[in-house]
Formats: structure tokens, sequence, C-alpha cells
């Protein structure tokens, strides 16, 4: 297993879910080959981490993040997992003879969520985003958290979240607009915010996931 390449804290990685949110666009779907062939593109541009997909979601899934974390070899690869031990178990199965393994977990933090979604409590959450990266750092370092509808969820509880995850050892944080709500002043905002109000901010690398629903 080598470690992730080396970067500046002015360089910008590139993070590629081409084959995991993707695929989900209507008329996106591919076959085992078809998905290592857009991998092994993906290595050839020099993408930083490529996101093969979803092991737990279907055997499908599963087999060919497993084939792209054995081809591809100077990418990090990363399996999505939500915030329990089963989908973090199957992700590290399918990854785990990668060069450079990446387990990307997440859970959603915004108040909408969690009453009609997942019916619990923001300290519920709190605990099983921080359970669930210990879990991941059983079997890598190279452990991501996401906070799920970050842009709808109270800034000052996203913060704690993301502290508290990168404590238990998150080395990326990801800030997603999961529904396209923010606009791009608003999410800068929200940016800076996170750098000024998470005190171990400078032990992770901040992500983002943007989407364009607005036509911006």
């Amino acid at each position: 297993m080598r470690a992730p390449r080396h970067h500046t804290r002015e360089m910008v990685k590139i993070f590629d879910t081409t084959l995991r949110d993707g695929e989900q666009s209507p008329g996106n779907t591919m076959n085992i080959q078809e998905k290592l062939r857009v991998a092994r593109q993906l290595e050839m541009l020099g993408v930083d981490i490529i996101e093969a997909g979803f092991p737990i979601a279907s055997q499908g899934d599963f087999e060919a993040v497993k084939l792209i974390a054995e081809t591809v070899r100077t990418s990090e690869i990363a399996g999505l997992a939500r915030a329990n031990d089963m989908d973090i178990d199957r992700a590290w199965e399918a990854i785990q003879h990668a060069t450079m393994p990446r387990i990307h977990t997440f859970i959603s933090t915004s108040d909408i969520h969690l009453k009609h979604q997942l019916r619990k409590s923001r300290d519920e959450v709190l605990k099983l985003a921080v359970k669930a990266v210990k879990r991941a750092k059983q079997y890598t370092p190279n452990i991501e958290f996401s906070a799920m509808d970050a842009t709808r969820s109270d800034w000052e509880y996203l913060c704690r979240v993301y502290a508290e995850v990168i404590e238990a050892g998150a080395v990326t944080i990801n800030v997603p607009d999961t529904v396209g709500y923010a606009v791009p002043d608003e999410f800068g905002a929200l940016i800076r915010y996170i750098r000024d109000h998470v005190p171990n901010i400078d032990h992770a690398t901040i992500s983002v996931h943007c989407h364009n629903d607005l036509g911006l």
C-alpha cells in the first residue's frame, strides 16, 4: 500500500466521481468493463482520486470497484460507504488491493434529513459519524468524511461534526451541496466559516462536492 501523493496546501486535488455519482445520471449506466475503461482513462489524465463506486449497493458495483482497485496503480481509489459497519467493511473488501485505497464514509447532518430520513438527534448522528471514521481507521488511515446535505445544515453543528471526525481520524472532510441548494457566494462563505471555526481543520484537506441544479 502506497501513501497518497504529497500536495502542498496551495495545490488542488481532483476527486472524480463519474463512476459513482455520474453513473446515476439517466442513460449513463455502465457495465464492469466500461467502468474499468473509464477508470483507466481517468488514471491516464492524472486524476488524484477516483471514486470507483458504492460497493455495498450491488454485487455488480462491488465487483467493478474491486477490479478497478486491482488495476489502477497511480490514482487513489475510493469506495463509498454509509456510516455503518457493514458498508465500511464491504468498501474495504472491495478496495483493499488498491495501491492507495480510500474509504469515503458519509451521513446526513441537516435537520431536515435528521428528522425525516434518519429520525435521529444531532448527538446521535455525531456519534455515528465518529464511530464510522474509527471503524474505517481500522483498515486505512486514508479516510474521507462527508456531511451529506452540508449546505442546509446548521453551520455551528456542521463544524462540530467536522472537528470530531478529524479528531477520530478523518484526513479529508467533504462539504457536499447535495440538493444543489447553494449559490456560489453562499457556498464560499460556508467554506470560510468552516476554515475559521473548525479548530483542527489544519489536520485535514477540505473537499467540495457541488451540483449545478440552478444552472449557474
